[in-house]
């Protein structure tokens, strides 16, 4: 048996050591690596937010509700949650015009992905990947797709937190429709539909863009169905969410593009004959965000207590908050959490081909709407025409 003398020991123990710090060093980087200090820039930046006393989120509804509930509160007292729930394009306008007059009162945006996308154009947005700080938000295998998903082409702008299949959210009449004979969405352009159909005016931000980013990017359906959908059925728009529930469930339209499903299933809740299509269609599905894609605002007034609120919101506790909140209707991409309250319509599913249209490559609206104003154009011309 060689015997090692205690040079050979000591070099073959430096090889172990380098061999083990390597893999290390690897299997920290596959995780997402936590900040060296973190601990003491986490406490520092704790408390400069108390100083700060309050962050300032313009956004929808769904993180009014995550305010509410006072589990951020709980956790850093000292810190205020205000939160200003317009629609989207209210918002957008509102943050816009205090920004032309000189006033920074915003420090966070959250909304659905695309709308974003106009306050980076804009240069409203600083990095917000920087701000991130906690290991656990930062190991990225606790993710759907072992990342962070980000809505913009440097990739640390606008950071989705949430992921719902979207079924394209038809929503119909089940006095009027029945369900089981809806295996397509060229179903949904049948003769006998004409003039029986409503949609929100995707023209304006809010509900409908991802799935018409869907339609528009899915090679089964494509530009064809989308000019044929507000080309060909003399479809009626609308604005006002309440509006359009309001005539699925009267019977004056049969079938709704971009009624929100939480309104859909609150009216079905009240009694109303009314229903989202909450099965997966021939077609497939995309991924919607359901208002989950937040945004640092440059020149924050609270640039700690917005670090510390986006550490909280993208942590297990902030993130089980989101779901619990959105009573089923959120679905948060972090996969280390519950999904107990999600149906399972609603949840994510390996091994499913998701056509996920929010991210840089897909999300452009402009070709989208032009189709859908061209579209528009041609119904009334041929309707003037008779």
């Amino acid at each position: 048996m060689r015997r090692y003398k205690h040079a050979d020991w000591a070099r073959n123990l430096g090889f172990v050591l380098i061999a083990v710090e390597g893999f290390l060093n690897a299997s920290s980087s596959i995780a997402g690596e936590a900040k060296p200090g973190w601990e003491a820039e986490w406490k520092k930046t704790v408390a400069a937010a108390k100083q700060e006393g309050q962050v300032t989120i313009y956004g929808t509804s769904p993180m009014h509700a995550i305010a509410e509930a006072g589990v951020f509160q709980k956790a850093y007292p000292g810190i205020k949650v205000v939160t200003l729930a317009p629609a989207p394009a209210e918002a957008f306008q509102r943050l816009m015009a205090e920004r032309r007059v000189g006033r920074y009162l915003a420090d966070f945006y959250t909304a659905g992905a695309t709308s974003p996308l106009r306050l980076l154009d804009t240069k409203v947005l600083d990095p917000i990947k920087p701000l991130l700080i906690l290991p656990e938000v930062l190991d990225e295998s606790k993710w759907w797709e072992g990342r962070h998903h980000y809505n913009d082409h440097e990739q640390k702008y606008i950071l989705v937190y949430t992921g719902n299949p979207q079924l394209g959210t038809p929503s119909v009449n089940t006095n009027l429709v029945n369900q089981k004979e809806i295996k397509s969405f060229w179903d949904f352009l049948h003769p006998k539909w004409k003039g029986k159909i409503e949609s929100r005016d995707m023209r304006i931000p809010g509900a409908g863009s991802v799935n018409t980013l869907f339609f528009y990017h899915n090679p089964s359906l494509g530009p064809k169905f989308i000019r044929r959908l507000f080309g060909e059925m003399d479809i009626t728009l609308f604005r006002d969410i309440r509006q359009g529930i309001d005539w699925l469930g009267t019977g004056k339209f049969a079938i709704c593009f971009y009624c929100s499903n939480a309104d859909t299933d609150l009216a079905k809740q009240q009694g109303l004959p009314v229903s989202p299509v909450d099965f997966m269609l021939k077609e497939g599905a995309t991924i919607s965000s359901h208002a989950g894609a937040a945004a640092f605002v440059s020149k924050a007034p609270h640039p700690n207590a917005a670090k510390v609120f986006i550490n909280w919101l993208l942590s297990r506790e902030g993130q089980m908050t989101s779901q619990e909140t959105g009573r089923g209707r959120v679905n948060s991409r972090r996969i280390d959490i519950s999904k107990e309250m999600i149906p399972p319509v609603g949840r994510l599913v390996k091994g499913v081909n998701y056509l996920d249209v929010e991210n840089p490559e897909m999300n452009n609206l402009e070709p989208v709407l032009k189709i859908v104003e061209e579209a528009l154009a041609e119904n009334e011309k041929r309707k003037k025409g008779q």
